[in-house]
């Protein structure tokens, strides 16, 4: 596992820090500890002691683990590119969406079924919304 995590380029303090604050996200999204282990592919446990500020513990995530944390920051980073409020940066995930894609459906809720295609492709539609630049 040590040659896994060299070969990524992170030590264990930046995917704690990563893993924090993409949870810290997931959870301004209003969703619940089932959807952010599912978004993130982590278990209850980890999503426990990543909430818990103090205490001396790390993590090793696996390259999956990894882009679902880069996919989390980089929506949250689309969504304050386009909005101005923040509670349309938090709220638009939870909210129903009539794009094609979502067919009605809120982003978190396609983000939570689990799979990184769901997740990637709700990245990529989220993206678009800040227009060419």
């Amino acid at each position: 596992m040590k040659a896994t995590r060299q070969a990524q380029g992170f030590s264990k303090d930046q995917c704690l820090t990563g893993l924090r604050a993409s949870v810290g996200i997931i959870e301004k999204w209003c969703a619940s500890t089932d959807q952010a282990c599912r978004i993130l592919r982590i278990s209850r446990g980890t999503h426990r002691r990543a909430k818990q500020r103090d205490g001396d513990w790390s993590v090793r995530l696996d390259s999956d683990q990894l882009q679902r944390i880069s996919l989390v920051l980089n929506i949250h980073a689309a969504l304050r590119l386009t909005f101005d409020n923040p509670l349309n940066v938090y709220g638009f995930p939870g909210l129903a969406n009539h794009n094609e894609f979502f067919n009605g459906r809120p982003p978190l809720e396609i983000m939570a079924q689990g799979d990184m295609v769901s997740l990637y492709e709700t990245f990529r539609r989220i993206d678009v919304l800040r227009g060419p630049w």
